[in-house]
Protein backbone atom coordinates (compact mmCIF):
# COMPACT_ATOMS: atom_id res chain seq x y z
CA UNK A 1 0.00 0.00 0.00
CA UNK A 2 1.47 3.22 -1.08
CA UNK A 3 2.50 6.52 1.63
CA UNK A 4 1.02 9.64 1.61
CA UNK A 5 3.23 12.63 1.89
CA UNK A 6 0.17 14.75 3.07
CA UNK A 7 1.66 16.80 6.32
CA UNK A 8 5.14 15.48 6.12
CA UNK A 9 7.65 18.48 6.63
CA UNK A 10 9.96 18.17 2.99
CA UNK A 11 13.26 20.57 2.99
CA UNK A 12 13.50 21.39 -0.51
CA UNK A 13 17.23 22.07 -1.60
CA UNK A 14 17.69 24.37 -4.92
CA UNK A 15 14.11 25.16 -4.82
CA UNK A 16 14.14 28.69 -6.51
CA UNK A 17 13.87 27.19 -10.61
CA UNK A 18 14.28 24.44 -12.40
CA UNK A 19 13.67 20.47 -10.58
CA UNK A 20 13.06 22.26 -6.89
CA UNK A 21 10.59 24.96 -7.90
CA UNK A 22 8.01 22.33 -9.60
CA UNK A 23 8.88 19.79 -6.63
CA UNK A 24 7.96 22.45 -4.24
CA UNK A 25 4.73 23.27 -6.47
CA UNK A 26 3.89 19.27 -6.86
CA UNK A 27 4.21 18.67 -3.27
CA UNK A 28 2.25 21.68 -2.39
CA UNK A 29 -0.64 19.72 -3.40
CA UNK A 30 -0.14 16.94 -1.77
CA UNK A 31 -0.49 18.86 1.18
CA UNK A 32 3.40 19.03 1.97
CA UNK A 33 5.02 21.54 4.78
CA UNK A 34 7.56 23.30 2.69
CA UNK A 35 11.02 24.47 3.84
CA UNK A 36 12.11 26.60 0.36
CA UNK A 37 15.80 26.62 0.52
CA UNK A 38 18.19 28.65 -2.39
CA UNK A 39 20.60 31.25 -2.52
CA UNK A 40 18.23 33.57 -4.46
CA UNK A 41 16.21 35.15 -1.60
CA UNK A 42 13.69 37.39 -3.98
CA UNK A 43 12.58 34.15 -5.78
CA UNK A 44 12.45 32.04 -2.45
CA UNK A 45 9.89 34.40 -1.24
CA UNK A 46 8.20 34.77 -4.69
CA UNK A 47 7.81 30.98 -4.59
CA UNK A 48 6.92 30.91 -0.68
CA UNK A 49 3.48 33.63 -1.40
CA UNK A 50 2.54 31.61 -4.34
CA UNK A 51 2.13 28.21 -2.47
CA UNK A 52 1.05 29.98 0.85
CA UNK A 53 1.10 29.00 4.54
CA UNK A 54 2.46 25.62 4.15
CA UNK A 55 6.11 27.27 2.60
CA UNK A 56 8.51 28.85 4.34
CA UNK A 57 11.39 30.35 2.30
CA UNK A 58 14.69 30.02 3.68
CA UNK A 59 17.56 31.71 1.79
CA UNK A 60 20.66 29.67 2.48
CA UNK A 61 24.16 28.91 0.87
CA UNK A 62 24.75 25.38 1.05
CA UNK A 63 28.68 25.82 0.60
CA UNK A 64 28.60 27.45 3.84
CA UNK A 65 28.53 24.83 6.76
CA UNK A 66 26.77 27.65 9.04
CA UNK A 67 23.85 28.08 6.66
CA UNK A 68 22.90 24.50 6.65
CA UNK A 69 22.65 24.28 10.50
CA UNK A 70 20.41 27.10 10.45
CA UNK A 71 18.59 25.53 7.68
CA UNK A 72 17.43 22.85 9.42
CA UNK A 73 16.87 24.28 12.32
CA UNK A 74 14.67 27.04 10.84
CA UNK A 75 12.88 24.30 9.53
CA UNK A 76 12.45 22.29 12.84
CA UNK A 77 11.40 25.94 14.93
CA UNK A 78 8.82 26.51 12.31
CA UNK A 79 7.13 23.23 11.42
CA UNK A 80 8.47 20.29 13.43
CA UNK A 81 10.75 17.27 12.49
CA UNK A 82 11.83 16.92 9.15
CA UNK A 83 10.44 14.01 7.40
CA UNK A 84 11.78 14.21 3.80
CA UNK A 85 14.83 15.88 2.97
CA UNK A 86 15.12 16.36 -1.25
CA UNK A 87 19.29 17.34 -1.52
CA UNK A 88 18.32 18.85 -5.15
CA UNK A 89 20.71 21.83 -5.38
CA UNK A 90 23.60 21.08 -7.60
CA UNK A 91 25.61 23.59 -10.23
CA UNK A 92 26.86 22.17 -13.86
CA UNK A 93 30.17 22.69 -15.70
CA UNK A 94 31.16 21.05 -18.35
CA UNK A 95 34.19 21.38 -21.43
CA UNK A 96 37.75 19.80 -21.60
CA UNK A 97 40.08 19.33 -18.65
CA UNK A 98 43.06 20.47 -20.15
CA UNK A 99 41.16 23.69 -21.10
CA UNK A 100 38.93 24.07 -17.25
CA UNK A 101 38.86 26.58 -14.03
CA UNK A 102 39.98 24.01 -11.15
CA UNK A 103 38.52 27.11 -8.94
CA UNK A 104 35.39 26.80 -10.93
CA UNK A 105 35.68 23.17 -10.09
CA UNK A 106 36.24 23.97 -6.25
CA UNK A 107 32.82 25.76 -6.59
CA UNK A 108 31.10 22.91 -7.92
CA UNK A 109 32.21 20.35 -5.98
CA UNK A 110 31.68 22.29 -2.41
CA UNK A 111 27.64 22.59 -4.31
CA UNK A 112 27.45 19.01 -5.83
CA UNK A 113 29.39 16.69 -3.30
CA UNK A 114 30.02 18.88 0.24
CA UNK A 115 27.03 20.83 0.48
CA UNK A 116 24.89 17.15 -0.03
CA UNK A 117 26.80 15.52 2.36
CA UNK A 118 26.75 17.94 4.97
CA UNK A 119 22.89 18.30 4.34
CA UNK A 120 22.53 15.02 4.64
CA UNK A 121 24.31 14.83 7.82
CA UNK A 122 22.80 17.40 9.45
CA UNK A 123 18.89 15.85 8.46
CA UNK A 124 20.33 12.10 10.02
CA UNK A 125 20.46 11.87 13.69
CA UNK A 126 17.43 12.72 14.53
CA UNK A 127 15.58 10.97 11.58
CA UNK A 128 17.56 7.83 13.53
CA UNK A 129 16.57 8.58 16.98
CA UNK A 130 12.37 8.82 15.38
CA UNK A 131 13.19 5.74 13.18
CA UNK A 132 11.79 7.65 10.57
CA UNK A 133 12.28 9.88 7.60
CA UNK A 134 12.99 9.70 3.80
CA UNK A 135 16.38 11.36 2.09
CA UNK A 136 16.10 11.20 -2.31
CA UNK A 137 19.77 13.10 -3.65
CA UNK A 138 19.12 14.58 -7.01
CA UNK A 139 22.19 13.10 -8.72
CA UNK A 140 22.19 12.55 -12.91
CA UNK A 141 22.18 9.96 -15.29
CA UNK A 142 26.45 11.00 -15.42
CA UNK A 143 26.74 9.67 -12.31
CA UNK A 144 26.20 6.01 -14.15
CA UNK A 145 28.41 6.60 -16.48
CA UNK A 146 31.34 9.15 -16.84
CA UNK A 147 29.97 11.37 -19.50
CA UNK A 148 33.24 12.77 -22.22
CA UNK A 149 31.92 16.61 -22.62
CA UNK A 150 31.56 17.02 -18.65
CA UNK A 151 34.08 15.15 -16.47
CA UNK A 152 33.93 17.40 -13.29
CA UNK A 153 29.96 17.08 -13.44
CA UNK A 154 30.32 13.47 -13.99
CA UNK A 155 32.86 12.88 -11.28
CA UNK A 156 30.20 14.82 -8.51
CA UNK A 157 27.59 13.03 -9.37
CA UNK A 158 29.91 9.32 -9.30
CA UNK A 159 30.38 10.95 -5.97
CA UNK A 160 27.03 11.13 -4.67
CA UNK A 161 26.17 7.76 -5.71
CA UNK A 162 28.59 6.19 -3.66
CA UNK A 163 27.54 8.40 -1.16
CA UNK A 164 24.01 6.96 -1.56
CA UNK A 165 24.77 3.67 -1.60
CA UNK A 166 26.67 3.93 1.26
CA UNK A 167 24.60 5.52 3.66
CA UNK A 168 21.24 3.59 2.56
CA UNK A 169 23.16 0.17 4.10
CA UNK A 170 24.00 2.31 7.24
CA UNK A 171 20.68 3.69 8.04
CA UNK A 172 18.32 0.51 6.70
CA UNK A 173 18.17 -0.99 10.09
CA UNK A 174 16.93 2.11 11.70
CA UNK A 175 13.91 2.39 9.21
CA UNK A 176 15.02 5.48 7.33
CA UNK A 177 15.37 5.61 3.88
CA UNK A 178 17.83 7.04 1.17
CA UNK A 179 17.92 7.13 -2.55
CA UNK A 180 19.41 8.84 -5.64
CA UNK A 181 16.96 10.77 -8.53
CA UNK A 182 19.13 10.18 -11.67
CA UNK A 183 17.78 11.95 -14.96
CA UNK A 184 19.34 13.09 -18.28
CA UNK A 185 18.74 16.28 -19.92
CA UNK A 186 16.17 18.07 -18.24
CA UNK A 187 14.80 21.42 -19.72
CA UNK A 188 15.37 23.94 -17.59
CA UNK A 189 17.53 26.96 -16.66
CA UNK A 190 20.43 24.68 -15.24
CA UNK A 191 20.93 24.04 -18.79
CA UNK A 192 19.73 27.49 -19.60
CA UNK A 193 16.96 26.76 -21.22
CA UNK A 194 14.52 29.36 -19.79
CA UNK A 195 12.04 29.51 -22.83
CA UNK A 196 8.82 28.08 -22.52
CA UNK A 197 8.35 27.72 -26.34
CA UNK A 198 11.76 25.62 -26.70
CA UNK A 199 10.77 23.63 -23.94
CA UNK A 200 7.75 22.49 -25.05
CA UNK A 201 8.98 22.10 -28.89
CA UNK A 202 11.72 20.07 -27.78
CA UNK A 203 9.94 17.93 -25.50
CA UNK A 204 7.21 17.57 -28.25
CA UNK A 205 10.24 16.22 -29.78
CA UNK A 206 11.64 13.51 -27.06
CA UNK A 207 14.81 15.71 -26.34
CA UNK A 208 14.20 16.00 -22.50
CA UNK A 209 12.69 16.40 -19.85
CA UNK A 210 10.43 18.53 -18.23
CA UNK A 211 11.13 19.47 -14.40
CA UNK A 212 7.67 18.62 -13.66
CA UNK A 213 8.68 15.39 -15.09
CA UNK A 214 11.27 14.36 -11.96
CA UNK A 215 9.03 15.65 -9.66
CA UNK A 216 6.53 13.15 -10.73
CA UNK A 217 9.35 10.72 -10.02
CA UNK A 218 10.20 11.79 -6.92
CA UNK A 219 6.59 11.59 -5.75
CA UNK A 220 6.55 7.75 -6.79
CA UNK A 221 9.87 7.01 -4.88
CA UNK A 222 8.63 8.87 -1.75
CA UNK A 223 5.09 7.21 -1.84
CA UNK A 224 6.53 3.86 -2.33
CA UNK A 225 5.33 1.03 1.01
CA UNK A 226 7.82 1.65 3.63
CA UNK A 227 8.74 -1.82 2.87
CA UNK A 228 10.29 -0.46 -0.63
CA UNK A 229 13.41 1.77 -1.22
CA UNK A 230 14.06 3.13 -4.40
CA UNK A 231 17.75 3.16 -4.26
CA UNK A 232 18.49 4.67 -7.99
CA UNK A 233 15.38 6.00 -10.46
CA UNK A 234 17.18 7.11 -13.35
CA UNK A 235 15.48 8.56 -15.74
CA UNK A 236 15.92 9.75 -19.26
CA UNK A 237 14.22 11.27 -22.53
CA UNK A 238 13.33 8.79 -24.87
CA UNK A 239 15.83 10.42 -27.27
CA UNK A 240 18.57 10.90 -25.73
CA UNK A 241 21.50 8.77 -26.71
CA UNK A 242 23.24 7.95 -23.90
Amino acid sequence: MTQSVSGKVMIVTGASSGIGRAVARRFASEGVKLVLVARSAEKLAALAEELGASALAVPADLTVPADITRMVATARDHFGPIDILFANAGSYVSGDVAEGDPDLWDQIIGVNVNGVFRAVHAVLPEMIARRSGDIVVTSSVSGHQAIQWEPVYSATKHAVQSFVHGVRRQIAPHNVRIGALAPGMVLNELWGIDDPAEIARRAAGHEGLLSEDVAEALLFMLTRPAHVTIRDLVMLPQNQDI
